[in-house]
């Protein structure tokens, strides 16, 4: 089925009650109306002349025709296309489209909405024709929806003016009822050949017509009820017209004609309520007040019995009502079942309904197909279904092969099934390897239909000359289009030289198919060596074996010792003791050989490996050069600075202090008691800098050092199960305690968040939340990107990644999922819901995540996940190339890239000397507010900055008091030294 008919299939899956009452509006309504007077004068006029020859139908001016005009004028009124007006410029505007369209379909005949529009605008255009003859190439090509098949019908029941065309219509209804399970085309089908009904054969027809439709939609529960209706509807109008016929027949006559059509009524009744189907009670309140008798006990059970499946059936049909097309999973569901009760007719009406949403899924038609292979085996079902699969999926090969199989099982023509072989390489598949299955299961086919008791036949030369074309087919045709020929070892080959081997005793010709087969690359595999090996040592003799097995040891590179094992092992069997000798010799010289070029390319690689360990540590060291060197500039800068000052303070400058200046001493603030390392204050013991009165600080400032005053806590690895680590927060958060505790209250009692500052009181936007149970922690990773001011907060566990260093955070799979998308492309301005929309429309979304920078920030990425694979194929040939806000987007199955693992740092070691603990400068190293602000002229050289001016040195023991104690300078004497440089 076409993917046009989902939208219209949903909708009517939608109303649980069918007929014009339950699905549309007044117009609907007007027209159904309008169907049954026709249905009952028509069949009026048909039942008089047939059961009546007195009667005189034209007193009651009724003539045969009326029923076909009336009937076109109610099956049309609503496809009308009306009176257009056009202008002289629009009309050449659309002659100038169809031009176009006709041009576009004789380059590309599979461009189906190419073949709507032209459809359309012939239509139009009123070109009659040109318009049939566009939709019978495009039903030629393509299943018809249900809303083209209508188009169609109607306008064909508009323009039929006598017998032939009549016949005309009845062969398109044919056609159409074989597309798809379509109860509207059906309901059309029955009611327009009781137009029919005054022919020769018209009652039989129509009976035949509706009983038909019953077997097919008959079962369905929201849309059989219509056809139920308008079958009893015909027959209840016939025994209405034959009431008055008691005048003209013979009382026995008349009562038993009579009787015979009651019957008729009365079994449709019995047959629909012993069938479980929407508004039940409503046909049983019918039936009860329509038949003159009481209802049979018989029926009331059937209809009781009836009434406990639909209650079975009905979750299922309300999971289609609630769900939105496709509903892939929910019709599913629905099949499995199905298939557990059992029922074929049933099982097959699912498995229709499925397909009408959801016709370009391979995998749905294949479970179809197989069930009716396997189950049912009714040859013209079986061949109809598979001939469907294939109009609908073209480019899956697995339902071609199928094709010709069932064909096979079912003694189709050898002349019908190499057409469709035929159909099948112009299919279009999307693999190499898809052509080479499409030959294998012909040629298999072929293979067997030989009589191999005979020297030659015209079927052993048809397969040989397949074998051939096969091969020219994959080399030419296939590997220009491809880059490859889909059968690298040569499999198709191999098949034609087992068949020449086993089946005609042709080794000649055998051999010379494996000749060409190592000539293509394979004599270097031994499997290949050892699979002719093991054809000439059944079908060939034993100098031929050898002889393969010397040419083996000689070309095989991948394993080479299980060839020479074969050669010794055949030769300690069955050769002599020159044939031993040969062997062992050309054994020990190929492995001699074999080793050499392994042991080469074992040093190759260590020196490749060994060349790149050397370039990374020259990047290693030449970043740790750069580092210090930018180290050195940043400590000489500062030093200077702090000279500039002491010195002004040394000779009394009075000036006013720069606005830069009061800004570093703002930042700069610390808590009564402490003297900043390397200041005056510390150097000479006095505490003047903390008695000088600060200057005003501005609100932040004075915010800052509040919390800076909030002793640090040192965090407890013990409760890390009961802790999440938040990361990624705004920095300008004001109170990050504050803003973040009614999130997480949400998840379980908060013990304490516990955000962390930098030594100048600034928010460093990560934080601790402590939980009181560690479900209540489990429950807030799922809090992990969720917005905090426009900013996606990362919330992972706590974990201490020096004690776990392979403890990963990443949460999303890395591997092949191909239940979800990966979408590229989209506009930045695209929001969450919006791609939602247009996903949804292939299948049931369960998750789309955005994917954004640190700052929350859009990609123009997007993963969406799918209930499953065969939904997630249908969205990438659906949305693939789609265009969101004139930007083309690409949607391919989530296949990321592997995630580089980051190398282990190496331990930092000095040239004769132990590890350089870490803990010197703290977690990250020396931070930028650790630097030594001291003037290189004060700092006094000792043991250990005399090692590490020459490399990394190990750390005292202990540190005395005489040596950590400054001598106590005054203001001259420090600007004396400054001065000396």
């Amino acid at each position: 089925m076409a993917t046009a008919a989902a939208a219209s299939a949903s909708e009517a899956e939608a109303e649980p009650k069918a007929g014009p009452e339950a699905e549309g509006g007044e117009d609907e309504a007007k027209a159904a109306r309008a169907r049954r007077k026709v249905l009952s004068r028509a069949v009026a006029a048909a039942t008089y002349k047939t059961m009546g020859p007195e009667w005189d139908q034209q007193e009651e001016g009724v003539s045969e025709s009326d029923g076909d005009e009336e009937y076109a004028m109610a099956s049309s009124a609503e496809s009308s296309p009306g009176e257009y007006e056009w202008g002289y410029d629009e009309e050449e505007k659309n002659q100038l489209e169809i031009e176009r369209l006709e041009e576009q379909l004789s380059i590309n005949v599979y461009d189906y909405n190419c073949h709507v529009d032209l459809i359309r605008l012939l239509r139009l255009e009123g070109e009659l024709t040109k318009v049939r003859m566009a939709r019978q190439k495009m039903s030629e090509i393509f299943p018809l929806t249900e809303e083209l098949w209508l188009e169609w019908l109607h306008d064909e029941i508009s323009m039929a003016m006598d017998g032939l065309d009549r016949e005309h219509v009845y062969d398109l209804f044919e056609r159409a009822v074989k597309d798809y399970i379509c109860p509207n085309i059906w309901l059309e089908y029955g009611q327009y050949s009781v137009g029919g009904i005054g022919q020769k054969g018209g009652l039989e027809k129509v009976r035949s017509v509706f009983e038909r439709a019953l077997s097919s939609v008959g079962l369905h529960m929201t849309k059989g009820l219509a056809i139920w209706e308008a079958y009893r509807e015909f027959e209840s109008a016939i025994v209405e017209a034959a009431r008055p016929m008691a005048g003209f027949l013979s009382p026995s006559d008349w009562e038993q004609t009579f009787d015979s059509q009651l019957e008729k009524v009365h079994s449709l009744f019995r047959r629909q309520l012993s069938i479980p189907l929407y508004d039940m009670e409503a046909t049983f309140a019918e039936y009860e007040e329509w038949s003159e008798d009481p209802i049979p006990e018989s029926v009331i059970q059937s209809y009781s019995k009836a009434l406990q499946q639909l209650e079975k059936y009905k979750p299922y049909e309300e999971a289609l009502l609630q769900a939105e097309a496709p509903r892939l999973a929910e019709y599913q569901a629905y099949i499995d079942f199905e298939m557990k009760i059992g029922d074929p007719a049933r099982i097959q009406l699912i498995f229709e309904r499925a397909l009408v949403e959801n016709c370009l899924v391979p995998d749905l038609w294949i479970r179809y197909s197989q069930y009716l292979d396997r189950q049912l085996k009714v040859k013209d079902l079986v061949l109809s279904v598979h001939s469907r699969a294939v109009r609908n999926c073209p480019w899956t090969v697995a339902l071609w092969s199928r094709y010709l199989l069932a064909m096979e099982r079912h003694g189709i023509e050898h002349r019908v099934i190499s057409v469709t072989f035929e159909k099948a390489l112009s299919a279009g598949f999307i693999q190499a390897t898809d052509y080479v299955e499409i030959w294998q299961a012909y040629l298999d086919y072929l293979r067997r239909r030989v009589d191999f008791k005979q020297d030659s036949s015209k079927e052993l030369e048809e397969l040989r000359s397949a074998f051939a074309r096969a091969l020219e087919h994959l080399k030419q045709e296939v590997e220009e289009r491809f880059n490859e020929s889909g059968d690298p070892s040569c499999l198709i080959m191999q098949n034609w030289a087992r068949i020449e081997a086993r089946l005609c005793n042709n080794m000649q010709k055998a051999r010379e198919l494996w000749d060409s087969i190592m000539t293509r690359g394979n004599a270097k595999f031994a499997n290949m060596w050892l699979e002719y090996y093991n054809l000439e040592r059944a079908h060939g003799d034993t100098q031929h074996c050898r002889k393969a097995l010397h040419r083996a040891v000689q070309c095989t590179s991948d394993y080479p010792e299980h060839v020479c094992e074969v050669l010794l092992t055949m030769e300690r069997t069955e050769g002599t003791l020159e044939d031993w000798d040969i062997a062992v010799q050309k054994t020990e010289t190929r492995l001699a050989r074999v080793n050499e070029q392994r042991i080469k390319a074992a040093e190759k690689e260590a020196a490749l490996a060994q060349q790149e360990e050397e370039k990374a540590e020259q990047r290693k060291r030449a970043r740790a050069e750069k580092k210090a060197l930018k180290k050195k500039k940043k400590t000489r800068g500062a030093d200077k600075h702090r000279a500039d000052e002491d010195d002004e303070k040394e000779w009394g400058d009075d000036e006013e202090e720069q606005p830069s200046k009061r800004r570093r001493v703002e930042n700069s603030v610390l808590p009564a008691g402490e003297a900043e390392p390397g200041s005056e204050a510390d150097l000479s013991g006095s505490i003047a800098a903390a008695a000088a009165e600060p200057p005003l600080e501005p609100k932040e400032m004075r915010v800052g050092a509040r919390r800076r005053d909030v002793p640090k806590v040192p965090h407890d690895s013990s409760k890390d199960g009961v802790t999440v680590f938040v990361s990624n927060l705004p920095y300008r958060l004001g109170e990050p305690a504050a803003t973040l505790r009614p999130l997480f209250e949400a998840c379980g009692d908060v013990v304490e968040v516990r955000p962390i500052f930098s030594n100048r009181g600034d928010f460093r936007g990560y934080c601790y939340v402590e939980f009181r149970e560690e479900a209540a922690a489990l429950q807030a990773l799922q809090l992990d990107r969720q917005s905090v001011e426009g900013r996606p907060m990362f919330v992972s566990p706590c974990v201490d990644k020096s004690k776990n260093p392979d403890f990963k955070v990443f949460r999303y799979s890395t591997a092949l999922e191909k239940h979800k998308l990966f979408v590229s492309g989209l506009p930045f301005s695209c929001t969450k819901e919006e791609l939602e929309e247009i996903c949804k429309a292939h299948g049931t979304v369960k998750d789309i995540r955005l994917v954004t920078n640190r700052a929350g920030k859009p990609k123009g990425l997007a993963y969406v996940e799918y209930e499953n694979e065969s939904q997630a194929s249908q969205a990438v040939l659906k949305m693939d190339g789609m265009t969101i806000r004139e930007n083309v987007i690409k949607v391919a199955i989530s296949n990321p890239p592997q995630r580089k693992v980051p190398e282990k740092p190496e331990a930092r070691k000095a040239p004769g000397s132990a590890l350089l603990p870490r803990q010197v400068y703290g977690a990250r190293g020396k931070g930028r507010t650790q630097l030594s602000l001291l003037p290189r002229a004060l700092q006094r050289p000792s043991a250990t900055t005399a090692q590490a001016e020459n490399g990394p040195a190990t750390l005292p023991a202990a540190t005395t008091p005489a040596t950590s104690e400054a001598p106590k300078m005054s203001n001259a004497d420090f600007a004396k030294l400054l001065l000396r440089k």
